[in-house]
């Protein structure tokens, strides 16, 4: 059986109205990272009305990675995130245009991504490095509206889940680290950046079946060597805030820029 978009859309159509969905079938949307936080973002989009959305991840499904992620069941493991998250957004809406890239943004690769074709910007990236690349080219760049994520691991509290500008994010030690290598690098941000972030700080609470704990004295680190506990209300809740953040922008509520 097959349903129109006007079906699909029906409820967002009663909120948002003919212009809003207007905007977002016309808008062009690139996330970074299509993990706990970035997959939620995707879907949230997509089961809204945006048509035209890149998804850019280099990872595989993980079993560990069923407990949070949109894509990830236990008949996706082993399969690219990107083409796993590709095929489930295009069941929800088989007209849209999702392009899927297993790529990771690095400084080696950064000069494949023209972020001037872009509306909008999710960075839902782990890799401190990489992060902070994104956050400065994407700053950068004329035309796209940037958000990004913070850290949503070691979190457990939803109502701790707050916005705010990157030099006002407080207590969030992927912030601090952010801010700390920008120092170092000698360059910033040239634009404002509005990120979702919590202040929360658990320890784990137990060792991971797949790999040891990392010897060190801090309990975040920020690349793919470490692993820490992570639950999929906070991570959703990060995504679908930075979905609400973009869909609030784009139907002119702008609020934070």
């Amino acid at each position: 059986m097959t349903y129109t978009e006007s079906e699909i859309f029906n409820r967002s159509r009663l909120l948002l109205g003919a212009s809003g969905m207007s905007a977002l079938a016309h808008a062009n949307v690139i996330i970074f990272g299509i993990g706990g936080v970035g997959s939620w973002a995707a879907e949230t989009l997509v089961r809204t009305g945006l048509k035209h959305l890149t998804v850019v991840d280099a990872d595989r499904v993980a079993v560990s990675n069923i407990n949070r992620q949109a894509p990830a069941t236990t008949l996706t493991v082993g399969e690219e995130k990107v083409e796993a998250m590709r095929r489930r957004l295009l069941e929800i809406n088989p007209e849209a245009e999702i392009t899927a890239r297993c790529e990771i943004y690095t400084t080696a690769t950064a000069g494949q991504f023209d972020l001037e074709q872009y509306d909008y910007i999710i960075d839902a990236i782990d890799s401190l490095a990489d992060k902070a690349l994104l956050m400065l080219n994407a700053t950068q760049a004329r035309r796209p509206k940037f958000y990004s994520s913070m850290g949503a691991a070691l979190k457990l509290d939803p109502t701790r889940i707050r916005v705010a500008e990157f030099r006002e994010v407080k207590g969030c030690r992927l912030a601090a680290a952010l801010r700390r290598r920008f120092k170092k690098l000698g360059r910033f941000p040239t634009k404002k950046i509005t990120c979702v972030f919590s202040d929360e700080l658990l320890p784990n609470m137990g060792i991971p079946a797949d790999m040891p704990e990392p010897a060190t004295d801090t309990p975040m680190t920020f690349n793919k060597v470490a692993t820490n506990g992570s639950l999929c209300h906070i991570t959703a809740i990060f995504g679908l805030t930075l979905a609400g953040l973009l869909l609030k922008h784009l139907t002119g509520q702008t609020g934070h820029r």
